[in-house]
């Protein structure tokens, strides 16, 4: 009894090993989505005032993994909680793809370990967030490292499926130069929300001690030198053609760059409205959507060849 016992379960394994490895290309598609979410949840919980809904980590109240729940309170502990629950979302497709990549794409299988490793991440510096509450040097880092996850996972699902990338001349260099502006966009967008009014409790009172108004348009001065070089480059590559007709790179400036002007323009109406909350929130929902789409454009624009 105990021999088909195992014999059943090493072949319920097997088939759900198979499952996963035949979807694996879906649960890179997942994953893309997953990273991205925790970006829009993470924010609703800061623009809420929710971020102390759970006042400790690991735990939510001392004593206890779940927020405990009053009559007159229990919105905020109920979106932070539900921003952690969101967590072990996050963790089950990072297993899939794992697992699925390991099996179907050895020459991937330590990249597709890197999503699960950066919810561990994530997960510490969300702890040492709350320990800390909600100080704005850390806050800055989860934000980053969540849209640095999203940008991975981009092109670890378009490497999975062997994606064509253009063929022409190779403009790594001009590539590099746009990757760099993208990461100071990120990085002053940041600090310009450190800078700004939404905390994410009203207790957290702290804020980074810069001038909201001059680390804006610093913030968005780097937006337009993006635009600049981004316009620059789609110049000199206008004229390609794909060997097979098959290459994808013009539906990823077409992408890139509607995403980047819907971005700027939030940008700019939320800046001279006073920051509402629904305008900041799509703003970060495009964050998650500029990240994904950079690191796509930025992968099919890629030659074998170096210029």
């Amino acid at each position: 009894m105990p021999n088909r016992l195992l014999t059943a379960l090493r072949r319920a394994l097997t088939v759900v090993l198979d499952w996963i490895t035949r979807h694996a290309r879906g649960f890179t598609i997942a994953n893309i989505f997953t990273q991205a979410g925790i970006i829009v949840t993470g924010g609703v919980v800061r623009l809420t005032g929710s971020g102390l809904g759970c006042s400790t980590w690991p735990q939510c109240e001392p004593g206890s993994f779940t927020p405990e729940f009053h009559p007159e309170q229990w919105f905020h502990p109920a979106v932070e909680f539900g921003n952690r629950t969101l967590t072990f979302v996050l963790a089950i497709v990072a297993l899939g793809l794992a697992i699925g990549v390991w099996r179907s794409r050895p020459d991937l299988k330590w990249w597709a370990l890197v999503p699960g490793v950066g919810i561990i991440l994530q997960a510490v510096v969300g702890g040492i967030t709350v320990l800390v509450e909600l100080h704005p040097l850390v806050v800055a880092p989860h934000l980053l490292l969540s849209t640095a996850l999203v940008w991975f996972s981009v092109w670890l699902a378009l490497e999975f499926r062997r994606a064509p990338r253009r063929a022409g001349s190779s403009v790594i260099w001009h590539q590099r130069l746009i990757a760099l502006d993208v990461a100071v966009i990120l990085f002053l967008g940041a600090l310009t929300t450190g800078a700004g009014p939404h905390s994410g409790d009203a207790e957290a009172t702290e804020r980074l001690a810069l001038d909201p108004e001059l680390i804006a348009r610093a913030h968005a001065a780097s937006v337009w030198i993006f635009i600049a070089l981004f316009a620059a480059l789609v110049w000199r590559v206008r004229r390609d053609r794909s060997a097979a007709e098959r290459d994808e790179v013009r539906k990823a400036w077409a992408v890139l760059a509607l995403v980047t002007l819907a971005q700027g323009l939030i940008g700019y109406i939320q800046y001279f409205t006073g920051l509402p909350e629904v305008l900041v929130a799509l703003h970060l929902v495009g964050l998650g959507a500029f990240a994904a789409a950079h690191s796509a454009s930025h992968y099919l624009l890629k030659t074998g060849t170096r210029a």
